[in-house]
């Protein structure tokens, strides 16, 4: 293990530093990282983020590198194989969501020219950061997290919360919730 300065969740695993260190915090504007983020928070509701991390390279396989357009397309075959597909969470409910969201993501774009665009204008195009000194202090939701998830709710969006929501949002780098300790709280 590096000396590097985390916040306390990060250190209880490799994956969990990996991901720490290189994604979450990070400003992330790619439309179709930020559906995999929005996907994979959605499918962790309930569940430790480890479990997700656990089994991340499978969601990428099963859907399909987590490519917008193809994901809107799947059929009933295609939720049945991933119902099936013991290598991820077989929630037909979220997978049906994910499906659902996918049309609601190309419908922003067309609306709006951007994904990306859509859900950064919410903040002007700038991080939130947050100048936390103990994971006591961070929210698991705000009033951000609850604008955004009732404009979603109102475009179509499906198995989205507030708290869910919060958590895609740090993953993306809208909101920077790393401690002020951390060594990674000002990387770009």
């Amino acid at each position: 293990m590096d000396d590097k300065k985390r916040c306390p969740w990060a250190d209880s695993t490799d994956s969990m530093r990996e991901y720490h260190d290189t994604i979450w915090g990070r400003e992330e504007k790619d439309e179709r990282k930020m559906f995999r983020m929005l996907v994979l928070e959605m499918f962790q509701a309930g569940l430790s983020w480890q479990t997700i991390l656990n089994k991340v390279e499978y969601f990428d396989e099963a859907f399909d590198d987590f490519d917008i357009e193809k994901i809107a397309n799947y059929d009933e075959s295609k939720i049945e194989e991933l119902v099936n597909n013991e290598n991820i969470i077989r929630h037909r409910m979220k997978i049906e969501a994910t499906i659902n969201n996918a049309n609601k993501v190309i419908e922003i774009q067309k609306k709006y020219g951007s994904f990306s665009k859509f859900i950064w204008r919410y903040v002007i195009d700038t991080p939130i950061i947050n100048p936390w000194s103990e994971m006591e202090e961070v929210p698991s939701q705000n009033y951000l997290s609850d604008k955004i998830t009732h404009d979603l709710k109102k475009l179509g969006f499906k198995f989205l919360g507030s708290t869910t929501i919060y958590s895609w949002l740090q993953a993306i780098g809208m909101i920077n919730d790393h401690l002020l300790s951390c060594d990674f709280k000002y990387i770009d």
